[in-house]
């Protein structure tokens, strides 16, 4: 990405270096506010995205929606946070902090833009989800542990997530809808001209495929000679004719054509 690599080189300088340990530490952070003070959810409420709110002056909604945790189950809170931690130092690792942060930022902005556009609030939830979608798209071949118990190719999660993204975008309301297609935004921006690209060779690889398959399929006979089974292959110079006084199509060649035995049905 041409765009991409020139805006790092003006602006490479201001991006946050190691940003997911940050977002993942302040996740931790507020899990911990919450399970021990915010028995009324008090906290967790004041964190979240709401535009009218945040017009009435509580801007920090802009950015701590994104340090709310993605359970509230302790066991499964940790292993969440793992995760994100791995995939996301793993994805800077590979583009690099500025790319890495453009990505996740993209995303924010485009769940933030839904949200005052279209109305509800805003949630990270899919925001986290376009993380994993990328670390997929890089990595397909990498084994998890699923429950701890069944390893399998993170490619498979992600095809199952892509049909709940798909499911979503099709049966829930509008605002939904919206955020949903904003939060893929950062997704589609990186990896939307490599996957056109891809089909388009795939098109291209058909059309050459089918073309050598016509040019190289093997020739069959026009004509036969009911006697001798002669064809136009074993000689471009033969003629044949049909018989009109044999019953059903018969063809022979000219040496055959007058002293042939007709044929009778039955």
């Amino acid at each position: 990405m041409n765009w991409l690599d020139k805006l790092e080189r003006k602006f490479g300088r201001f991006a946050i270096k190691g940003l997911s340990r940050y977002i993942v530490f302040l996740m931790a952070f507020t899990y911990c506010l919450i399970y021990f003070l915010d028995v009324s959810g008090t906290y967790i409420f004041k964190l979240m995205l709401i535009p009218d709110l945040v017009l009435d002056g509580e801007v920090w909604r802009l950015i701590t929606f994104i340090f709310i945790p993605p359970t509230t189950n302790l066991l499964w809170v940790v292993f969440a946070l793992m995760f994100y931690y791995f995939i996301g130092t793993t994805l800077e690792r590979e583009w690099g902090s500025f790319k890495f942060n453009v990505y996740y930022f993209t995303g924010v902005l485009g769940t933030i833009i839904a949200a005052f556009a279209f109305g509800g609030f805003g949630t990270s939830f899919y925001l986290n989800l376009t993380i994993f979608l990328a670390f997929a798209r890089l990595y397909p071949n990498y084994e998890i542990q699923l429950y701890l118990v069944l390893p399998i190719k993170v490619k498979y999660l992600a095809w199952v997530d892509w049909f709940y993204l798909l499911y979503a975008i099709l049966t829930q309301p509008v605002p939904v809808k919206i955020t949903v297609i904003a939060s893929i935004v950062n997704y589609l921006i990186f990896f939307g001209p490599e996957m056109i690209a891809y089909m388009r060779n795939r098109s291209v690889v058909y059309q050459n495929r089918s073309r050598f398959r016509v040019i190289h399929a093997p020739k069959t006979a026009k004509h036969k000679c009911t006697v001798c089974g002669a064809t136009e292959m074993d000689d471009s110079k033969l003629e044949f004719r049909y018989c009109i006084d044999c019953e059903g199509d018969h063809e022979y060649c000219m040496e055959h054509l007058n002293t042939h035995e007709h044929v009778r049905e039955g």
